[in-house]
């Protein structure tokens, strides 16, 4: 897909599935900042807010990452966690490192899909003789950006074991 024809919003960076489809990636503590959103049955109610505070202070830092990823640990229906990449530590910020061979695989519709985007990534992670040890999702744009660009991309990180 080329996105240099999408108009970017000023928000949001249009965002290329070729990337990130049924590839096998593996980090060794790949450094992300790390912060906690509060859900109310999955629905995250601080997200921006959050995104936002922690985006000022990348940007601060001068870390920002060469590519717009963000993943989120959905730990329970009351909150998750997310993990923004950054090119190196952001003072002030609390920073996670993450480790693992993961399994990508793209989906693009409405957020209420995730629960079937999940069993879809598990039989997928089955399919390639892997066992599922951890699930992240990566909300690829806001729901305003997904709106702009008319394509609401989200991609499933399957750590295996």
């Amino acid at each position: 897909m080329d996105t240099s024809a999408i108009k970017p919003t000023g928000c949001c960076e249009p965002f290329d599935p070729a990337p990130w489809t049924d590839k096998k990636i593996t980090w060794q503590d790949k450094i992300f900042v790390k912060d906690h959103i509060t859900s109310f049955l999955h629905i995250p109610l601080n997200m921006g807010q959050k995104i936002v505070k922690n985006l000022n202070l990348i940007e601060k830092a001068g870390a920002k990452a060469p590519h717009q990823l963000m993943l989120t640990d959905e730990k329970s229906i009351w909150g998750s966690d997310i993990y923004i990449d950054v090119a190196k530590e952001v003072p002030g910020a609390k920073i996670a490192k993450i480790s693992g061979t993961f399994l990508t695989k793209v989906f693009e519709g409405p957020y209420k899909d995730a629960g079937k985007w999940a069993k879809t990534m598990q039989a997928y992670v089955t399919s390639q003789d892997q066992e599922l040890k951890k699930l992240y999702f990566s909300y690829t744009t806001c729901p305003k950006c997904a709106k702009a660009y008319g394509k609401n991309y989200v991609v499933l990180f399957a750590q295996i074991s």
